[in-house]
């Protein structure tokens, strides 16, 4: 167990912390979760780098970092739809696809094939963590700005709501498009898996 799977497993654990704290309406409770949140994102970033760096990518390590990630974005939907923010059909389709996606590539791997991401997925997962930290930066500045944030256009759920929406529905087909794409493009390897 070397650092950089320390750091995926640790992303896996700080989830379910940011969903139990974020979902509190309390100030503190809501700057907590977006310490959490990013904590989490910059392990994301930080456990590639080292294992890039010091040649320390292990086979646990491919499978678990793409499963972790998938777990921390999935948590915040999860909680967006909880407090009313999103659309369950919508925030559904995405995490449907993103297990579905990150099955077939760890089936792929343990068969010694490797699935890698295209340019459009990576647009896709940078997509997600986009809405995720703007929904959180927008739901967190209401909540800490309390009244005041009326007077601050930005900060205000009830008229960011469609942007919202709209921002989830373009990362919902962006999501769906890249999960066909991946179905498509790998469905002769697909076929041989399933022997």
């Amino acid at each position: 167990m070397n650092l950089p799977n320390k750091l995926t497993v640790s992303r896996i654990i700080l989830s379910p912390i940011f969903y139990m704290l974020f979902v509190v309406d309390s100030k503190l409770t809501r700057v907590l979760s977006l310490v959490v949140f990013t904590v989490a994102a910059l392990t994301d970033l930080y456990d590639g780098y080292l294992a890039r760096k010091y040649n320390i990518a292990t086979n646990f390590g491919k499978f678990m970092d793409p499963l972790a990630d998938k777990i921390l974005t999935s948590t915040a939907f999860i909680s967006f739809v909880a407090l009313g923010y999103a659309q369950a059909w919508m925030i559904s389709t995405i995490i449907v696809r993103e297990f579905i996606i990150t099955g077939l590539r760890s089936l792929a791997a343990y068969k010694s094939y490797l699935i890698l991401p295209s340019f459009l997925a990576k647009v896709k997962a940078a997509s997600q963590m986009v809405v995720i930290v703007f929904m959180l930066v927008v739901i967190n500045g209401e909540t800490i700005l309390g009244s005041a944030a009326g007077k601050i256009y930005i900060f205000d759920t009830e008229l960011m709501q469609p942007y919202f929406d709209i921002m989830i529905l373009i990362t919902t087909l962006l999501t769906v498009y890249t999960g066909l794409d991946y179905i498509i493009k790998g469905f002769s390897m697909i076929k041989s898996l399933m022997r």
